[in-house]
């Protein structure tokens, strides 16, 4: 079995300044609690050549050996403090998904 990761796309929040205020200590801070994972990583997507923003906003990457793995972490007590912060700070949408990572064969 390959390595699933679960990624979380924050969409442009409603107030960006609250947002960033909140986003360490209720996100990433409480998305580095969810135990299992073997890789971490959070981005902040950059703007459009023009200035104007992309439909994201941040997006943190959670790397689990595979699915079964990365689908127990989701029902931990850490996870749910975790996605219940999400829901509240993700005033301008968020999608979680769930992708088998494929390395092409080089």
């Amino acid at each position: 079995m390959s390595e699933t990761k679960i990624t979380v796309i924050y969409d442009n929040p409603t107030d960006p300044d609250a947002f960033e205020r909140a986003y360490e200590a209720e996100q990433l801070e409480a998305a580095r609690r969810i135990p299992g994972y073997i890789r971490f990583e959070a981005s902040k997507v950059w703007p459009k050549e023009d200035g104007t923003p992309t439909p994201a906003h941040r997006m943190i990457d959670l790397y689990y050996p595979d699915y079964d793995a990365a689908s127990l972490a989701v029902t931990t007590p850490e996870a749910g403090a975790f996605f219940e912060a999400m829901a509240r700070l993700s005033t301008g949408g968020v999608r979680v998904l769930f992708s088998d990572i494929e390395v092409p064969a080089g």
